[in-house]
């Protein structure tokens, strides 16, 4: 690395901040990434639980193969081979009746037609109805009756904060209830966690183009074999071996942009004779969540613009549910989970081979004490999107309404003994997708020459997904570089081809 090279501060070791720092590491900068927490991944980690002793994500995440800068970054870290791809999704109603969704030798955008035909989660009229609206969103975003921008009275043009939201646009299009609760409702709810009365037309539109219609490969839905944090460890291995620092225990007190430098200042780190130590650099990169960004913002002229912006924006939550079983509950490695409060089941037992061979010996150390079978048990993680119920709920509380549920959906499971448990809640987990809310997402560039925003929350063209999130930190890598120089600079990778009819229809 040659020392006259720009130095860049990225703040934030999430995937924005990451592929940001990868990606500029790469082109030749220093960069140096501050992360609070002690691990990387942001709110796509993991940690060892101290109340159970394992290693637990704090959630479970999964890409489809319309990831395509995900899927780059992956490969760009070398962990790729630590995705286990799928083509099916099998969705269960209690009783355990499964109806698999996959793709046929049919081209898009009917290639998951004969499955969707035979799925008896669904009746004729929920099937008739879906494609109906399926159709309907085939092409052009669809008339949602909604203008973006309306004129103030002083005459300017200022963006509008209301519009259509996906649930009344469902039934204005005559979507059967059946429909809207196992279809619409099981897919979006966990693609953007919210309720569907909270989601915009357009980011409801977009998961079930990108990820049904496209093509057949857009749709393969990426599981990580290993946790989380072992995932992207790997891209802190990348910085560090293309020049870069990581500095995690390290949070932004606040910094000070200027022309030609921008000044971070360093929560905790205080010098005797100069008070709170300050770093400077080239170069700053913010990939913080959105409230976290306003408390390191100084408070002048050129920030309360994005300030207002950043007071439109609402979090929304997401609950895992973590149960280690005595005994096998499940052939399935994941599943959609209907008519419930717990909408999916990672098996993470058959998932992440190497658990099994972590818990085997416990387990049958606990099966010879309590007569149990011997075979190796399972461990799941249960999920709940937009977990607003849940969030005043107790641990103990949730663990009973989750195996009560879970022992509807799995035979086996009624009569496992459950070893242990526990329940992370993701409090603050992505930003509400409500309708208007693209009117106040911030681009990369800012009134700052020198300072930019990355995260899942900025005008990224994706809603908040592991996709948005790394297409965010390309973004502000490209401004960046440019900014520097570098005008020629290209980190994002283009969207993955239409196929079938899909190349005549979108």
């Amino acid at each position: 690395m040659n020392p006259s090279s720009p130095t860049v501060a990225v703040a934030g070791g999430g995937l924005a901040g990451l592929a940001a720092a990868c990606a500029l590491s790469n082109a030749g900068f220093r960069v140096t990434l501050f992360e609070k927490r002690p691990f990387l991944g942001g709110r796509a980690s993991s940690y060892e639980h101290p109340g159970t002793g394992e290693v637990v994500d704090n959630c479970q995440h999964v890409l489809l193969g319309c990831c395509t800068n995900l899927i780059e970054f992956y490969r760009r870290t070398g962990v790729d081979d630590k995705i286990r791809w799928y083509d099916n999704l099998t969705f269960l109603e209690p009783g355990g009746r499964a109806s698999s969704i996959g793709p046929s030798l049919l081209p898009a955008p009917l290639h998951t037609a004969p499955a969707f035909l035979r799925a008896a989660c669904l009746g004729w009229r929920d099937k008739v109805s879906i494609a109906w609206a399926m159709a309907l969103l085939t092409g052009n975003l669809p008339d949602t009756g909604y203008a973006p921008f309306v004129a103030h009275a002083e005459g300017r043009i200022v963006p509008r904060s209301t519009g259509e939201d996906f649930l009344t646009w469902l039934r204005r299009h005559r979507q059967t209830e059946q429909a809207i609760e196992r279809f619409w409702k099981t897919i979006l709810v966990s693609a953007l966690n919210e309720d569907l009365d909270r989601i915009s037309v357009a980011y409801a539109a977009q998961v079930i183009r990108e990820s049904f219609l496209k093509s057949p490969a857009a749709g393969r839905m990426g599981v990580p074999t290993v946790p989380l944090t072992e995932l992207y460890n790997a891209a802190g291995e990348y910085i560090c071996t293309h020049g870069g620092t990581l500095q995690l225990r390290s949070s932004i007190a606040y910094l000070t942009p200027s022309e030609s430098r921008v000044t971070v200042r360093i929560r905790g780190r205080v010098d005797e004779r100069e008070g709170q130590v300050a770093e400077i650099f080239d170069y700053f990169i913010s990939a913080l969540p959105f409230d976290d960004l306003d408390r390191i913002l100084v408070d002048t002229p050129e920030s309360a613009p994005l300030r207002e912006k950043l007071a439109h924006f609402e979090a929304s939550p997401i609950t895992g549910i973590h149960l280690w079983f005595d005994r096998q509950i499940s052939d399935l490695d994941h599943a959609v989970l209907l008519d419930r409060t717990i909408q999916w089941m990672f098996h993470k037992s058959r998932l992440q081979p190497m658990r099994t061979q972590q818990t085997e010996s416990a387990l049958l150390a606990n099966a010879a004490r309590n007569g149990a079978p011997t075979d190796v048990g399972s461990y799941i993680e249960l999920v709940v999107s937009s977990s607003k119920s849940l969030v005043e709920k107790s641990k103990a509380e949730i663990v009973d309404l989750a195996l009560r549920e879970a022992r509807e959906f799995f035979a086996e499971a009624r009569r496992a003994n459950l070893l242990k448990s526990t329940v992370i809640k993701e409090v603050n987990a992505t930003y509400s997708p409500c309708p208007g809310i693209d009117a106040y997402r911030p681009a990369a560039v800012t009134a700052w020459p020198r300072v930019f925003l990355a995260g899942d929350w900025t005008a990224t063209g994706w809603p908040a997904t592991m996709e948005g999130a790394v297409r965010s930190g390309y973004l502000a890598a490209e401004a960046l570089a440019h900014t520097a120089g570098q005008k020629d600079a290209r980190f994002l990778s283009p969207d993955l081809p239409a196929a079938g009819l899909m190349r005549l229809l979108a």
